[in-house]
């Protein structure tokens, strides 16, 4: 693959936080790989990537073996993420390791257990999810002897923390690591970190469908309320008229896939026309990669309806309540008790506030739904239940 002037070089990162590589040296390597694969399988191998397969996705402790958890989302933003990165002539592993690292501050239950950390932490500067994702490949993910963290090249972080697009005002936690070694968040990022974001929003956009219709959630008839994907589900019809409807929904989501992707390589290569280096991309001052202006407006409206149909579904927002609960007693329970927590947590608890909570909500980020359900249940000598909702 011809690497394009634009993409990110792994010969030419900006440096480790720690060691020998910090200011762009090379550093000692295990195996013929680049930097860039160096961090991704840093990330594979962590133990905060295993734990992503028992974290909420949509449904919160489901009982189904099909649904999606943040393990097989990340897996599947990867898939995506690669198939542009390689079609645009970017870095495909950056690309990959951020995509497969994007989630990776999510606590247990999903967005719900971030609004219960946050309202916790209220009082502590607060709990961000994309924060926690830097925090822990910077600091909490520590399997070497020498240093905190991961130590994953800037290039890396930088993309984990401004996939979204730059930071004018930083939570705490980005704050302290963006004081220690500097991402540069008012600058967007690199178009690798841009790709894993749409990447993001193609995967879970139609793999909720996916998800939403296996549990019967959502309803066809409602879904073609939205012209764009009526349009598909004609053409769907019109080309397997025999099928058996299962089939069918699958691939309508297929190609609805497939029509995103397509829509964001031509926006994307319309927009890089004329940039020549990784430090234009970062210097134009706008997104130059993502999905056309009328796909855009079409994407908003997915969302909307997967919010109204599926998210705020009222079987959802019973789960998440419960859900909330969960991490809400936790929270509480190791403030008022700390020697609930494991001996290797409690002992190195810091006596002094925010430092103390914010070590447990690093405790409780880190949980899987199932070790929640657990820990509360041990704690308070019943099981919390209403959180298998499927």
């Amino acid at each position: 693959m011809t690497r394009a002037p634009f993409a990110a070089d792994p010969a030419r990162h900006r440096g480790r936080e720690f060691g020998p590589q910090r200011g762009g040296g090379i550093g000692e390597q295990r195996g013929p790989r680049s930097e860039f694969q160096r961090d991704r399988d840093r990330i594979v191998h962590s133990m905060s990537f295993r734990r992503l397969k028992s974290k909420t996705q949509v449904f919160i402790a489901p009982e189904g073996d099909h649904y999606r958890t943040r393990l097989t989302h990340s897996l599947e933003v990867a898939q995506i993420g690669r198939v542009l990165a390689r079609a645009l002539g970017l870095d495909e592993d950056l690309t990959e390791a951020l995509c497969l690292a994007h989630d990776l501050g999510h606590p247990p239950f999903g967005h719900a257990g971030e609004a219960a950390l946050a309202d916790s932490m209220a009082r502590f500067g607060g709990f961000c999810h994309n924060a926690q994702a830097l925090r822990t490949v910077m600091r909490l993910e520590s399997p070497y002897p020498e240093h905190d963290g991961l130590n994953l090249t800037w290039d890396l972080l930088e993309g984990l923390a401004k996939h979204n697009g730059p930071v004018l005002g930083p939570n705490w936690a980005l704050a302290e690591l963006d004081a220690e070694f500097p991402l540069e968040l008012a600058a967007w990022p690199s178009l690798e970190a841009q790709i894993a974001a749409v990447s993001d929003d193609i995967a879970y956009d139609n793999h909720d469908i996916d998800d939403g219709l296996r549990a019967g959630f959502l309803d066809l008839e409602d879904l073609l309320q939205l012209d764009f994907l009526a349009d598909q589900w004609r053409t769907v019809e019109k080309r397997f008229p025999n099928a058996p409807r299962e089939r069918q929904l699958r691939e309508l989501v297929r190609d609805q896939i497939g029509l995103m992707v397509n829509d964001v390589l031509e926006h994307t290569r319309a927009q890089v026309a004329g940039i020549g280096s990784v430090d234009e991309v970062r210097a134009a001052g706008r997104r130059l990669a993502g999905f056309s202006p009328e796909m855009s407006e079409q994407e908003r409206a997915l969302k909307k309806f997967m919010y109204e149909r599926l998210y705020y579904h009222p079987e959802q927002v019973t789960a998440a309540a419960r859900a909330r609960d969960v991490v809400t007693r936790l929270f509480a329970a190791y403030s008022q008790e700390p020697a609930l927590m494991p001996d290797e947590w409690h002992d190195r608890l810091p006596s002094e506030q925010p430092a103390r909570a914010r070590t447990i909500a690093d405790f409780i980020a880190g949980m899987s739904d199932k070790f929640a359900i657990q820990s509360c249940t041990a704690i308070y000598g019943e099981q919390p239940d209403g959180l298998v909702n499927v």
